[in-house]
């Protein structure tokens, strides 16, 4: 929504995605009644001549960017993919990928980490583990260099996974144990070659050098990041404005980012993962695009919680204002309360530790601490909207820039 927004504001003419893949789901509602849950074009898709970007660090999935282009022409936009742009450095999930994330996740059993089951993760570590057998989106144009990869990956992959694994998904195994199946799939993906050509760095960097706007869109927020979530329930990604700023410095771009916090007026989280203030009588609140069904599982909810948000504040590092949604819950009589600090193993708890470098055992660490916090509360319900972001403004000490209270742009409000 707010990309949607900002792009129309500021008549921007490029939304940049900076990190993620196929795993996004960013709802615009269209005041017309259209509706898309934007996963790898750019939310501001909607507005004529708007470009995406799919920079270097986005995994790009080609079959389901086709599956999303379908869904964009039936809401209307039929040039979709003639204003997008892929570097040729992204990465692409296979449905090799794909199929080993399935079944490594679920092979975890109650342990899962919270997949979206497209294979995002399971891409990356490959790439990290494999170098050469990874797939770069301008590997597609080279048929027989694509063909041998994917053998050699098909192979690496199945091997790689838990003994039991294959068991557990006979369609997800067989897609594995099948090299015509990857052959198929790089004869379908191109259409989308034809359509999109990889774009040499300084082709990406020539349409952001248009005079004029571009908006970043993050896939994930801060309590996802591959560095200061809480492992292992987290993106194999960097969310965080760092990440943003290191996007465009890829492209040689030294303007000034404003950066913004996106955020609800209550929590939510998607599938696994620490969530001290979830609440079952919140999931009265409607979430008519966001299902329990699906790899993820449940969607969940949960009061507004001060130490989280401190925590992902700190994080981030700079932002200079915040983007709240969901205010009209308020109107709908949403009985939300703040939880300013966590009893913890007898103490009071009011912020969670930083650590000042990559650690991912200090990160399972809070994970732990989390699953076992209990919130203390606030003793009354927040009243109203303007209660919630006068109390959100002092605790951030940021402004609230922007405020939805409804679908669709219509419903946002200025307030700077």
């Amino acid at each position: 929504m707010f990309t949607d927004y900002l792009c129309r504001a500021r008549s921007a003419h490029t939304v940049v995605r900076f990190n993620g893949g196929a795993q996004a789901g960013h709802n615009v509602v269209l005041p017309d009644g259209r509706h898309h849950t934007f996963s790898q074009f750019g939310a501001g898709t909607f507005n004529p001549g708007v470009a995406t970007v799919l920079s270097a660090p986005v995994v790009v999935h080609p079959t389901a960017l086709l599956v999303e282009e379908n869904y964009l022409q039936r809401a209307g936009i039929g040039d979709a993919l003639d204003r997008l742009l892929i570097d040729a450095r992204c990465l692409v999930t296979t449905p090799y990928h794909e199929a080993a994330g399935r079944l490594r996740e679920r092979a975890r059993g109650a342990a899962a980490h919270g997949s979206c089951g497209v294979g995002f993760g399971e891409t990356v570590g490959h790439a990290l583990a494999q170098p050469e057998q990874a797939i770069r989106y301008g590997d597609l144009l080279h048929h027989s260099r694509v063909r041998n990869k994917l053998e050699a990956m098909r192979h690496y992959l199945r091997a790689a996974l838990p003994a039991r694994a294959a068991a557990l998904d006979r369609q997800d195994a067989a897609i594995l144990d099948d090299p015509g199946f990857g052959l198929l799939w790089l004869e379908h993906v191109q259409r989308l070659i034809a359509k999109v050509a990889p774009f040499a760095p300084e082709q990406v960097a020539a349409q952001l050098a248009r005079p004029g706007c571009i908006v970043m869109e993050g896939a994930q927020g801060m309590l996802l990041d591959e560095w200061h979530g809480f492992h292992p329930h987290t993106t194999w990604s960097s969310t965080g404005p760092v990440a943003a700023e290191a996007a465009l410095a890829g492209y040689g771009v030294s303007e000034r980012i404003r950066h913004f916090g996106a955020m609800r007026s209550y929590l939510t989280r998607h599938g696994q993962g620490p969530m001290p203030t979830e609440d079952q009588a919140l999931q009265a609140l409607a979430e008519p695009h966001n299902a329990d069904s699906g790899w993820q599982g449940s969607f969940r909810r949960g009061h507004p919680d001060a130490v989280l948000l401190r925590y992902a504040l700190a994080a981030a590092g700079r932002i200079e204002g915040l983007l709240v949604s969901h205010l009209d819950a308020f109107r709908g009589g949403a009985e939300l309360r703040w939880a300013h600090s966590y009893q913890l193993h007898g103490r009071e708890i009011r912020d969670l530790p930083l650590s000042g470098q990559p650690d991912l055992a200090h990160q399972e660490t809070l994970c732990g601490q989390l699953r076992a916090a209990s919130p203390n509360y606030a003793d009354t319900l927040i009243a109203n909207a303007d209660a919630f972001v006068d109390e959100l403004q002092s605790l951030t000490n940021l402004p609230v820039v922007i405020g939805s209270h409804g679908p669709t742009w219509q419903h946002i409000q200025f307030r700077k």
